[in-house]
């Protein structure tokens, strides 16, 4: 779990992120990406709005200083193999998913020839962020939808695959203001993973090689089901309740720091 020490880092994005004062969340990932000499694309596949959502991140970017910024737009899966959106990938140095829906994400890029760029790329440092359904795709295994403000219950949420940049865990975005608790615990409950983040709004996690670190006004919480004392979850039927007895969690503010590998967090860094 985590990443490799000469992969670029992620900053995955809990959605709404401040796009008007402070920018503390994108100010930082165009810091990690490079600062003002950084080279960063806008991938708005997931969204039915591509040319407003551009512009406004394209905005939101000049006014850090980076100067060069470019949009790229896969609308259609055809589009994945547009030497034009290659060679923008390559140059970059930070590449931006916009929010939308996730699944258009996966059908759109998921293997082909730029999903293999976008990996490659990010083994070579460039750092990869997303906001939103941009954070949903991150993992290996995806929520794609699902109920808030309900108990945990296998119906209650889907998965498909993601696009892979963090695997092994779950990533729930919206969370603390669509109360998506008892979805994020559905779904590591029925993944072959035993770490959930959700992601509050305006809030990021910045992810380099084995630590994460919280970014934003709001919190992330980790679920941990390593040492799960009962799981009824082979005795029940889809609509039924699912038990987890001995889950741990984790709320984690900004500044706080977590250790994928030992999943626990690294409260020395935050003293």
């Amino acid at each position: 779990m985590g990443l490799d020490e000469n992969h670029g880092q992620l900053v995955i994005i809990g959605g709404a992120e401040d796009k008007e004062g402070d920018c503390t969340i994108l100010r930082e990932f165009v810091r990690r990406a490079g600062g003002v000499q950084a080279r960063i694309v806008v991938m708005t596949v997931a969204t039915g709005l591509p040319g407003e959502v551009g512009e406004d991140y394209i905005r939101v970017f000049n006014r850090l200083g980076v100067e060069d910024v470019r949009v790229v737009d896969t609308a259609r899966r055809e589009d994945a193999s547009d030497p034009k959106a290659i060679e923008a990938v390559q140059q970059a140095t930070g590449v931006f998913f916009t929010g939308g829906n996730q699944a258009r994400i996966t059908e759109c890029i998921k293997d082909t020839e730029l999903d293999a760029v976008l990996h490659q790329q990010f083994s070579q440092g460039v750092v990869i962020a997303g906001t939103s359904a941009g954070a949903a795709m991150m993992p290996d295994m995806m929520i794609v939808e699902g109920d808030s403000e309900t108990n945990p219950r296998m119906e209650v949420v889907n998965m498909d695959r993601g696009m892979g940049f963090l695997p092994g865990v779950v990533i729930d975005q919206h969370f603390a203001q669509r109360g998506r608790l008892g979805r994020l615990l559905s779904a590591v409950a029925q993944q072959p993973v035993v770490l959930g983040f959700g992601i509050d709004e305006n809030t990021a996690i910045a992810v380099n090689g084995n630590t994460i670190e919280v970014i934003g006004e709001g919190a992330i919480t980790v679920i941990d089901v390593a040492n799960l004392s009962h799981c009824n979850i082979e005795e029940i039927l889809k609509d039924e309740p699912l038990a987890l007895c001995g889950a741990k969690l984790h709320i984690l503010p900004h500044g706080y720091h977590f250790d994928l590998e030992k999943r626990s967090p690294i409260l020395q860094l935050n003293a």
